[in-house]
């Protein structure tokens, strides 16, 4: 391993790209920490410190911003807004032509689409600032609090925090494009990981402080089991073999190879785990706005409140038909089996056994919805993890090897050490791993 990292330093080139990455890294962290004009820093410090802050409609947004959003600072609303933004123009490939057009253009479409994204990224994060200083100034964000947070709520103060929080979210895009041009690529993805892991040492020592040593190993060897589990299947695939035939193109002869289609069994990653979570919180939020000045909740709200909890057996039985449900529909969206099969007739490629055109589309319609089934499974019971933590042993939903956490760190992870091992190729014939 030291060996491998030690010949990733010794190219001058692949060097260079990491320590940019690493950079980059620390500029992000460091802002997490930098806090929003017109917040009162030691009062976000004292509400932190008296507990009570990480469930229902912030924890899976503080979870993205590497703490961030709680600590009310100028990268508040971490990659969440570009990550909303992408999901959202994917999806409307399906719903405008003009937008599917643009995808199959090429690198010039592409470009046009990454601008879509980054204008639909600042609205959001717009539109998310604007949400979270209407929170902070009110006192919800912290309800177990009364320090008040931002102590001026003039005009001109609250109009500067939002388009402080809104120039953050535009600079966390700015440098994961950095990143993926100048660095080692997967900016984006990168910063999540970063965010994400920066969560890992204290919740891993809160675990140990407060159910002791022997559930704090517990948890270790539980962690190295699931990431093991992921590792497995996100790396596991149903190769369907194609066998372009010979055409003759002037005097030459063109064709004749054999490849295959890798189908995997995970094609959706961690956006149905994300939509799930997303809708979930919903009730939540409801909740949270509908909560009287002494605390006081209507019917429906306890209801919702006692019913839709972490612990709840039917909120544990929604999430999963939800993750299932969201699996099956994304796989749906980005896997087009007529526009695959269309491309293999237009290139003379055709699957042993099966006729091209329809036959072949109904063929890989039929081996998409049977694979999908256990990568929903799947990703449901890592989704469940951090849940049922908190029944067994009374961790909280910040669980770290669970849920989305451990999808995007191993999937994170494992796209890095390919895109390294891909350069070390290039240069030295051998990966970054032997």
């Amino acid at each position: 391993m030291f060996a491998a990292i030690a010949r990733v330093f010794r190219t001058p080139d692949l060097r260079r790209k990491l320590l940019f990455t690493l950079a980059i890294i620390a500029i992000y962290r460091l802002g997490v920490y930098i806090p929003a004009p017109g917040v009162d820093y030691s009062n976000v410090q004292q509400c932190l410190a008296a507990g009570n802050t990480t469930g229902g409609l912030y924890q899976f947004v503080n979870l993205f911003s590497g703490g961030a959003l709680l600590q009310v600072s100028i990268f508040a609303m971490g990659i969440m807004p570009y990550i909303t933004a992408s999901i959202i123009v994917q999806l409307l490939r399906v719903v405008i032509p003009r937008f599917e057009e643009l995808h199959k253009e090429g690198q010039s479409g592409q470009a046009i689409l990454t601008q879509y994204t980054r204008y639909l990224t600042i609205a959001l994060g717009l539109l998310q600032a604007t949400t979270l200083v209407s929170l902070a100034r009110s006192g919800m964000l912290f309800p177990a609090c009364d320090l008040p947070i931002v102590p001026d709520d003039s005009i001109f103060v609250i109009v500067l925090m939002i388009f402080t929080l809104t120039a953050g979210t535009g600079l966390i895009m700015w440098m994961g494009e950095l990143a993926t041009e100048r660095g080692v690529g997967n900016g984006m993805s990168l910063l999540i990981f970063v965010s994400i892991a920066s969560g890992f040492p204290s919740a891993m020592g809160a675990i140990a402080t407060s159910q002791g040593w022997g559930v704090f190993t517990g948890v270790i060897l539980i962690g190295v089991a699931v990431i093991a589990l992921v590792v497995f299947v996100e790396q596991s695939q149903r190769r369907i073999p194609v066998q372009y035939a010979k055409r003759m193109i002037g005097r030459r002869t063109v064709g004749g190879t054999s490849t295959y289609i890798p189908i995997k069994v995970n094609m959706a990653g961690v956006i149905p785990v994300i939509f799930a979570s997303s809708m979930l919180a919903l009730p939540s939020m409801l909740v949270q706005f509908n909560t009287g000045s002494d605390g006081t909740l209507p019917g429906w709200a306890m209801w919702v409140q006692t019913n839709f909890s972490g612990s709840s057996p039917l909120y544990m039985a929604t999430y999963t038909l939800l993750t299932i449900g969201f699996t099956y529909f994304y796989v749906a969206i980005t896997f087009n089996p007529t526009e695959v099969a269309d491309n293999m007739k237009q290139y003379g490629g055709f699957i042993p056994g099966i006729r091209a055109g329809r036959p072949t589309a109904a063929y890989l319609e039929y081996i998409i919805s049977r694979i999908t089934f256990p990568g929903a499974l799947y990703l449901a019971f890592v989704a469940l993890i951090p849940l049922v933590a908190f029944v067994l042993i009374n961790a909280d939903q910040n669980f770290p090897f669970g849920g989305t956490s451990i999808l995007i760190m191993v999937g994170v992870g494992l796209e890095t050490v390919k895109q390294i091992n891909a350069q070390m190729q290039q240069r030295h014939y051998e990966g970054l791993l032997r």
